[in-house]
């Protein structure tokens, strides 16, 4: 189940799958919004930013940009899976912008983006396994998703992980994460000896298979 690396590591914001014809071509992944908001300054390049509701803006933003991954170039290579890792998005904000994102227009937002990215790869006439999933990255404090042309049960993560149905789940595990990226001092445990194995990531996965194939 495990395979050899997480997907978009080092990476900005990438997207999700399709199949790519000759005519289509690669590109390099691009940050998502929650990522760039970081910056001095950019924020209020956005339109309709408020600084006096920073966190709905930022919500409208990260789902604008989840919703946008149907949009970019799609790779599907099962030739050269490597490729795919540039299908890869992430999304991440401080926990005070985070406290006022709703957990069910995130998933409605992954859930359309999905049904989109399964009519352009049966409208592109790929044949083959291709699917689109989402996971909470903890250690990198972000909300993750890619695409792929492997099955749910052989996508490649370094930790062992459970494809889910509960999206919901995912996504709010990650919005009431207070210390993206870290561990709280309060939080720390003692590590038994032999080191206990550890916890199972939830994968949320769609099938973006077109249907009758």
């Amino acid at each position: 189940m495990a395979g050899a690396r997480r997907p978009g590591r080092t990476g900005v914001r990438g997207r999700a799958a399709g199949c790519r014809p000759a005519r289509w071509t690669s590109r390099l992944p691009r940050s998502g919004w929650a990522d760039r908001a970081a910056f001095p300054g950019r924020p209020a390049e956005r339109p309709d930013w408020s600084q006096d509701n920073p966190n709905r803006q930022t919500e409208a933003v990260m789902l604008k940009d989840i919703r946008a991954i149907a949009d970019e170039t799609m790779v599907l290579t099962p030739e050269d899976q490597d490729a795919e890792q540039a299908n890869t998005s992430w999304f991440g904000a401080p926990p005070h912008e985070r406290m006022g994102t709703s957990a069910d227009e995130v998933v409605a937002a992954f859930e359309e983006t999905a049904v989109a990215l399964r009519d352009q790869v049966a409208a592109s006439g790929h044949r083959g396994t291709a699917t689109f999933y989402v996971w909470h990255d903890a250690e990198a404090g972000q909300l993750r998703c890619s695409a792929c042309t492997r099955k749910p049960g052989d996508l490649q993560f370094p930790v062992a992980y459970q494809v889910t149905d509960d999206l919901h789940a995912i996504v709010t595990e990650f919005l009431e994460d207070r210390a993206p990226g870290s561990i709280q001092w309060g939080a720390l445990e003692p590590v038994p000896y032999p080191e206990a194995e550890p916890a199972t990531m939830a994968v949320w996965a769609f099938d973006l298979t077109p249907f009758g194939r």
